[in-house]
Parts: C-alpha cells; sequence; structure tokens
C-alpha cells in the first residue's frame, strides 16, 4: 500500500497566500526514514550540545541544561527532498533563538553550521531561523523522537527542505561565511527552499 494519497489538504494555502503543499511533493501520513550512515549510540549522561563560533562566548549545554531552558511549541509541515510531505506535526522542544541568546552571537556571524554526532553537517542562513517555529526539538507528536528521527534531539528548520533539520544535533557553529554541509558538498542545493524547489545545485 502506498504512504501517498489523494488529499484535500494539498489544495489548502498558507497563511502567506503561498500554496501549503510545495511544487514536486506529495503528503503522506507517515514519516520515511532517510538518512546517511548508521545511526549513533549516544548516552544522556555524556551527551552535550556544544555552541562555537562567531560569539561572544562559546557555552556547551548537558541534557539536564537543555531541559532546563524554557519550553516551546509548535505545528508545522515537512518537506523532504525526496518528494514526500507530512502535515500537521507536533513538536516540542528549545527555540533557536533562545539558545542563541546564550552566547550573543557575534554581528558578522552570517550562517549556522549544524554539527551532528556521527559526522553529519549542514548548513542555513542565519538569518532564516530567528523565528519562534525555527527550534531543537526532541518530542514529536507528543511522544519522544525515535532514534531514526534523530533522539535525542534534532534541528528544525520546516521552511527548508527537510535534509537542513539535522539529526542527532551535538553542536551548533557561527560562522561569516556559508560552507556546504554533508549532503551540499554532494551536489544538494546550499539553500534548500521547498517552495523554489530547491533540490540540487
Amino acid at each position: 500500500m502506498s504512504l501517498f494519497r489523494a488529499d484535500p489538504r494539498t489544495k489548502e494555502a498558507r497563511p502567506d497566500g503561498r500554496r501549503r503543499l510545495p511544487p514536486g511533493q506529495r503528503l503522506t501520513d507517515g514519516w520515511p526514514v532517510l538518512h546517511y550512515g548508521s545511526i549513533p549510540k549516544i548516552d544522556l549522561a555524556e551527551w552535550r550540545l556544544q555552541i562555537f563560533g562567531l560569539v561572544e562566548e562559546e557555552k556547551t549545554l548537558t541534557w539536564d541544561e537543555l531541559m532546563a531552558l524554557p519550553q516551546a511549541e509548535a505545528r508545522n509541515d515537512i518537506h523532504c527532498v525526496t518528494t514526500w510531505s507530512k502535515f500537521d506535526n507536533d513538536w516540542r522542544g528549545v527555540s533557536l533563538r533562545d539558545v542563541f541568546a546564550l552566547v550573543k552571537v557575534k554581528p558578522e556571524a552570517a550562517y549556522v553550521v549544524f554539527h551532528s554526532y556521527g559526522g553529519y553537517t549542514t548548513n542555513v542562513p542565519l538569518d532564516e531561523i530567528q523565528g519562534p517555529e525555527n527550534m531543537l526539538v526532541h518530542t514529536h507528536n507528543g511522544e519522544p523522537l525515535t532514534l531514526e528521527h534523530g533522539w535525542p534531539l534534532r534541528a528544525l528548520i520546516p521552511n527548508l527542505y527537510l535534509w537542513k533539520s539535522a539529526k542527532w544535533i551535538r553542536g551548533i557553529e557561527f560562522v561569516s561565511q556559508d560552507r556546504p554541509g554533508f549532503w551540499e558538498m554532494y551536489g544538494y542545493h546550499m539553500h534548500g527552499d521547498p517552495w523554489k524547489e530547491e533540490r540540487y545545485g
């Protein structure tokens, strides 16, 4: 049975007037598992989030310190470069704005590079991830993330293709110049806007 089906929600518009389903995408009720390499083995007692680069003071958070930050909730749609989209996802986690405030980002910082356990990286423009919908999430639809989907923590950048929402986050680096992450080095688009079909560079 196919995960994809006709759905009247594909005709809906976003609040900004754009269609809810980006061009070239198909709606699914499932959540396909896609990533490169094996799932890293992570012990929460040893887990750390390093925030570094162009900041006034670098910081490293333990899991307890991260969970002590204000917890935020959001509902949004996600879109994969492999052409599936999943609507109405409920998330819980920490706003990236609250994380960034911990380190006082320097004015010359223009991009963020997310670093994952396992060595994966991806790049995102800093000015595009200031809104409340951009988070570090640990919960999806009321349940902790599964290992396959990035437990214990993944980025959530819903306005870009999902490869930008890196799984198994361990670091956030602020840089002045854009630089390709893992998939970008293999030909994926440096930006990744679903509504412009920025799939490959």
